[in-house]
């Protein structure tokens, strides 16, 4: 029987651009269908979300769960900067509208990764002028949408940057040092598997860094374009918890009672003997150090997936003989109440869950992830610990950025052939939760 208290949101979660299709306007759209592209494939009409969202908020709503994450897309609401969609708002208005009817409490991100086109071209997440665009974005979608929304976080995984710059150089440091082709090989699935976001890192990339540049030219005026899952300097970092506690400010001035906050991915970081000053630099660089921006947020989106250890010199790889999930990392669904504790240490805040999942072919996994995950989450509230809400990702198989349609997430499968959807056993034992 769950011990979850009454009032808990038990949902899942979505993101714009992995579920739509056909986000012509984005930073995404223009890097899949680059000839020198990173990505294994195009989104094109991804699993149709946009034409089909009530069909999936009746199957969320039958099995039993009580909310929704999902983003509302930045590129659709303001395709030319300074011009603003009313057909695209009203789109929105009508997804809000299905969960309420469907007993939902919709949780809306306001960025979710992608990007405008033009917000790219500008600069992108090094210019500050970002952070005024952003948040006249988002106080635009409060201003039409705000009778609708009591949750919204601002930006998804704001600390991804950072990670991405992180594996990155270690990717660069690897591939110097490994001249073997098998040696590179390895050293590029162990760096992949340490970030929580499906990027490729290969050979043929670096091949084709140059062309792709030239390429970059011609798309964003840039041969290096500043999208949100880039490499970021110190200052780019920073930039975005400002524009987070811009487009706060700005929301809240026209919905002051909204509550707001942003969202970060966080794994369990767990000590190796000799590892303990490379975890707490670990653990400062992608939680400790924002604590300023957003200690006074009305809740905090965590996210987490897997464990790692840390050695003297760093991350290690998983552990011998251990369970790993298609993206690569350790299946280890305890880490969630690990990091909700570590997290409530420092921030006092209501906490919820806003991912947490696992990619694997084998649902009867993804049944026992949720439940051990959702044991942790029980015996933190059990402690005292306010965490509010668990939303799984995700609710569909769906893009899962450069891995393409590789990876299965999801809650309920698709078939994309013909955008059949297949509900899963773990979407009825995750509705279950609110039913005990």
């Amino acid at each position: 029987m769950s011990k979850l208290p009454e009032g808990f949101f038990i949902g899942a979660a979505t993101a714009a651009h992995q579920v739509e299709g056909n986000n012509v306007h984005s930073d995404y759209w223009a890097m899949e269908h680059m000839e020198y592209t990173s990505f294994n494939e195009p989104s094109l009409d991804a699993v149709d979300h946009y034409n089909r969202y009530e069909e999936d908020i009746r199957l969320m709503a039958d099995a039993g769960l009580n909310a929704y994450r999902f983003s509302i897309e930045w590129a659709r609401i303001e395709p030319e900067q300074g011009r603003f969609d009313e057909a695209e708002i009203e789109h929105y208005r009508k997804v809000l509208t299905c969960c309420r009817e469907n007993g939902l409490e919709p949780i809306v991100t306001m960025h979710h990764f992608t990007s405008p086109k033009w917000l790219i071209a500008n600069g992108g997440w090094e210019n500050e002028d970002t952070i005024d665009a952003f948040a006249k974005y988002c106080a635009y979608v409060v201003e039409k949408l705000g009778d609708q929304l009591n949750y919204v976080c601002t930006i998804n995984e704001a600390n991804m940057r950072l990670q991405i710059a992180a594996i990155s150089k270690r990717f660069m440091k690897q591939m110097q040092a490994d001249q073997a082709k098998a040696a590179a090989k390895d050293s590029k699935s162990n760096v992949e598997s340490s970030v929580q976001v499906g990027i490729n890192m290969e050979n043929p990339m670096m091949e084709r860094m140059k062309k792709q540049a030239m390429e970059n030219m011609q798309i964003f005026g840039t041969p290096q374009p500043n999208v949100f899952v880039s490499m970021c300097t110190p200052e780019g970092d920073i930039m975005v918890m400002r524009a987070h506690q811009a487009a706060k400010a700005a929301m809240k001035a026209v919905k002051p009672e909204l509550k707001i906050g942003l969202t970060l991915s966080l794994h369990d970081f767990q000590v190796v003997e000799g590892g303990e000053d490379a975890a707490a630099k670990e653990w400062d660089d992608e939680f400790l150090h924002y604590l300023p921006y957003i200690q006074d947020d009305d809740f905090f989106g965590l996210q987490n997936y897997t464990r790692t250890l840390i050695g003297p010199d760093g991350s290690l790889p998983n552990p011998e003989g251990s369970e790993a999930t298609q993206m690569g990392y350790e299946f280890y669904p305890q880490a969630l109440g690990h990091v909700i504790r570590t997290v409530h240490e420092k921030l006092s805040i209501p906490i919820m869950v806003t991912e947490n999942g696992v990619a694997t072919s084998d649902d009867s996994r993804r049944v026992a992830f949720i439940q051990e995950a959702l044991k942790g989450v029980e015996d933190c509230i059990a402690d005292g610990i306010p965490v509010v809400g668990y939303m799984y990702w995700s609710l569909l198989d769906n893009f899962e950025w450069q891995k393409g349609f590789s990876m299965t997430f999801g809650l309920i499968a698709v078939d994309r052939s013909t955008q059949t959807r297949m509900p899963k056993e773990s979407l009825k034992v995750l509705g279950g939760y609110t039913k005990d």
